[in-house]
């Protein structure tokens, strides 16, 4: 469907064993070279609060990278073989008609796009990232920049030339009333985002398109929000929940509580 250029076996390009912070680097590949890997890299423990893997698009459609798009799909491995991080990405055409910007509701609507030009044939133009992990033992060591480094060395390597990523910021959660334009925009005094995910991909020479203010949405009954988070959801209104990038909207007499994670649509020219 796309132009590729296979890179070395069991390896993603560009990314050969130094030290970093006083480790080795991991070797990093794809599913696509190590199918034998599957379980590990999808079962690899992570630190996302449990309300944020129940969007109901990215319960439909996450799953099918690994299954159908495995050169994707990259992980890290440790120096006894251990999975210490993963990453999610898919191509798909954002140049096709009726699309061409990057869209509001960015993570759901990628993910749809993807698999509906897989599906079609449409030929892809653009790779979007979708979740880079990191296990929690093996944080602050710098994977999540190593691993953000090989997706767009995989993207690359297979003939595309941008990566755009709707970004989570990570520190968002400690500021859940502030309005994600402001925080997006917010630099420290060398010019780079305050928020430290953003600046990961600022550092690796991304620069911010646009908010997508509705990227993924959690509608579900309070039974299953108080079982998520332990918080009796009993008042109407906005609540805050740790983790959670803004407040989750809570209404008692109808039932239910609603999510809508805005996240920053950061592009990479390759």
């Amino acid at each position: 469907m796309w132009r590729t250029v296979s890179p070395r076996r069991n390896s993603v390009p560009g990314m050969s064993p130094h030290t970093y912070r006083g480790h080795m680097q991991p070797k990093i590949s794809s599913l696509a070279d190590r199918p034998d890997m599957l379980e590990r890299v999808v079962g690899m423990a992570d630190s996302w609060p449990e309300f944020a893997i129940q969007d109901l698009v990215g319960a439909a459609h996450f799953p099918r990278i690994a299954a159908e798009l495995p050169e994707y799909v990259l992980f890290a491995e440790d120096e006894q073989g251990e999975v210490v991080a993963n990453g999610f990405s898919v191509p798909f055409a954002l140049q096709a008609e009726g699309r061409g910007q990057l869209p509001a509701n960015g993570w759901d609507t990628v993910l749809v796009w993807a698999f509906s030009d897989l599906r079609r044939g449409v030929r892809p133009d653009t790779v979007s990232a979708i979740s880079i992990s990191v296990a929690p033992h093996a944080q602050g060591r710098g994977l999540s920049a190593s691993m953000l480094s090989a997706m767009r060395d995989n993207a690359r390597a297979r003939g595309f030339g941008e990566v755009v990523a709707p970004v989570r910021p990570n520190a968002k959660h400690l500021e859940p009333h502030t309005p994600i334009e402001e925080y997006a925009h917010r630099v420290r005094p060398d010019g780079l985002p305050q928020d430290p995910w953003l600046r990961v991909h600022a550092r690796a020479g991304a620069t911010i398109d646009s908010v997508a203010p509705a990227s993924m949405t959690v509608a579900a009954s309070l039974a299953d929000w108080r079982r998520w988070t332990g918080l009796p959801f009993d008042t109407r209104g906005d609540i805050e929940v740790p983790g959670a990038l803004v407040p989750v909207r809570c209404e008692p007499e109808r039932g239910y509580a609603v999510y809508v994670e805005p996240n920053v649509w950061m592009r990479h020219l390759l």
